[in-house]
């Protein structure tokens, strides 16, 4: 067998249905093979290699499986390292494969050639470059075992031209199911549940922070059920949108910079703060030498290296929270925390007098962001997957966006890379293509992999696009607008007329700037039998508030 169809077989025992490339020189051999395993294996073409890879995570987040990228050497790698990163730092479990120049050439500075494990390395969970067709099946039963236990990531299998075309002995695929060197989940200590259970039995006022490992380890009923037993507010992270629905009594909201008011105030006031999957990232403490200085914090996590990386932790709880989870809730005791909960609703009252009534029932004649997510979230009742881009519109969709689902919000998290919008919403389509997938995009953002409209054109994938369009760099405005005495450098974006350019795809669109037609208008785009684009114009300096401003506490979050 060549070592060709040797990845390809691979891929089938691996149970992959989906694969998003580009092919090149370096890769030929590879594509030449997929040409006969067409009815198995749906290989779709993207415009760029970065649409490659920001649509394998779509797929990985929508799916929960592992995304899968085809790519060639050179420029063609090198397009992946973005997307690498984005995978590295919100935990998403993709494996890239990559061509190379033949292994005889490695180092010569051949004709597209690049040193892509060294250039890859920090970026990703494990690679590995393979120069004989024997290693290949190894190296890829390891690197979907890597990329989808413990913390999952991003892993590159780097594969040269010689490997590809070289005849050698198969003798079938074995899927990996151990390492030696690695350990992709700690061993979970009782002493440390025990303590834990302690800690928030005596709780007073406990605060429950969720974030995405809830999601990744398929642990959303044994969460939900952790909170009702005594009655703990629960705040996501932008991350954790998703794992508990919206409407959730116990659901209090999103924490962060622009996250909801009550829980970013309470974050400093509880007296137990319960870290559930989630990371203690900066736009989540704001000030750390100001964070939570008044509470006994449970830490439970998958990654040892989280914990006391940057908030010290009072009981870690190492371990896949799907199974920590239900030996936590089986020591805590039922309570009633409802008078607790109450000063959240408070707190939710001013914030939707100060900020959220304007935002979503505005008396001005001028559209907002948020208006136009809200009724998108009464014409899908909570129901649609939503992915963002990076940006205002990214902050307006997560804080007012319902979800009803796990897996139903796709947005760049850790690296907030504006272009990852579009093709994400391609591969989260693709991932559950029984879903309605909404793409709510920036101007300046879906400028960057607008080219990803050829992919939906030519393999029809039923994606709605709405993008919001204040005619600015909205985020940075914002911030030289607050920061720099509205030194507004650089940040007045033009853009082409984004309805024709949807139609030269033969793709339907329209385009509004008034409130009477905004209604109809989301709802044609929903109704409508494919991909649709819709341009919403927006108020050019509309703010997007609470915010957290940089080097304060998350206590001083300002609602104007």
């Amino acid at each position: 067998m060549t070592g060709s169809k040797a990845v390809l077989e691979a891929l089938l025992h691996e149970e992959v249905t989906t694969v998003f490339g580009y092919p090149g020189g370096a890769i030929m051999p590879i594509y030449d093979a997929l040409y006969d395993y067409n009815e198995k294996l749906k290989h779709i073409l993207v415009r760029h290699e970065q649409g490659a890879i920001h649509a394998a995570q779509g797929f990985a987040r929508t799916s929960g499986k592992t995304g899968v990228v085809f790519a060639t050497s050179g420029p063609g790698a090198t397009n992946l390292v973005t997307g690498l990163a984005d995978a590295m730092i919100d935990s998403n479990p993709i494996v890239c494969i990559t061509g190379q120049v033949f292994a005889s050439l490695l180092g010569t500075d051949a004709f597209q050639e690049t040193d892509v494990i060294n250039i890859t390395t920090p970026v990703t969970k494990w690679n590995y470059q393979v120069t004989d067709a024997s290693e290949i099946s190894d190296a890829i039963a390891k690197a979907f075992y890597i990329a989808s236990t413990g913390r999952p990531g991003p892993v590159l299998i780097d594969i040269t031209k010689n490997a590809q075309l070289q005849l050698f002995d198969y003798t079938g695929y074995k899927k990996c199911e151990h390492i030696r060197s690695y350990r992709p989940e700690p061993e979970i200590r009782n002493e440390y549940i025990e303590k834990a259970a302690e800690l928030i039995n005596k709780a007073e006022k406990p605060l429950v922070l969720f974030g995405q490992g809830i999601i990744l380890g398929k642990a959303e009923k044994d969460f939900k059920y952790f909170i009702e037993k005594s009655g703990f507010p629960s705040a996501a992270t932008v991350m954790g949108l998703s794992a508990l629905p919206t409407e959730h009594p116990l659901h209090v909201g999103m924490l962060g910079m622009h996250g909801n008011y009550a829980p970013n105030v309470m974050t400093n006031q509880c007296d137990v703060l319960i870290a559930v999957g989630m990371r203690f990232d900066d736009r989540v403490t704001g000030r750390l030498d100001q964070y939570a200085k008044q509470a006994k914090v449970i830490h439970l996590d998958i990654d040892p290296a989280e914990i006391d990386k940057n908030v010290k932790t009072t009981v870690p709880v190492w371990g896949n929270c799907k199974k920590t989870l239900p030996l936590l809730t089986e020591l805590i005791h039922k309570k009633d925390h409802s008078k607790w909960l109450n000063e959240f609703r408070e707190l939710e009252k001013e914030e939707i007098k100060e900020v959220i009534n304007d935002e979503l029932h505005p008396s001005s004649e001028i559209l907002t962001m948020g208006e136009a997510v809200n009724i998108l979230n009464e014409l899908t009742e909570g129901n649609a997957i939503i992915t963002t881009d990076v940006g205002q519109h990214q902050m307006v969709a997560c804080r007012y966006s319902k979800f009803n689902h796990s897996r139903s919000s796709v947005t760049s998290g850790g690296l907030g890379t504006m272009g990852f919008g579009l093709p994400a919403a391609i591969g989260a389509w693709y991932g559950a293509p029984e879903k309605t997938v909404v793409a709510i995009i920036g101007d300046g953002g879906f400028q960057m992999t607008l080219q990803e409209l050829g992919t939906i054109m030519q393999f029809g994938a039923k994606v709605k696009i709405l993008i919001l369009n204040n005619e600015f760099l909205g985020m940075v405005r914002q911030w030289q607008e607050l920061f720099n005495e509205r030194r507004y450098s650089f940040v007045n974006i033009t853009s082409p007329d984004f309805v024709a350019l949807a139609k030269s795809y033969y793709i339907e669109g329209q385009k509004v700037s008034e409130r009477k037609d905004l209604r109809a208008a989301i709802e044609t785009m929903l109704n409508h039998d494919g991909a649709y684009l819709l341009e919403v114009m927006v108020g050019k300096e509309n703010n997007v508030f609470p915010m957290v401003t940089q080097g304060s506490s998350v206590s001083d979050i300002r609602l104007k």
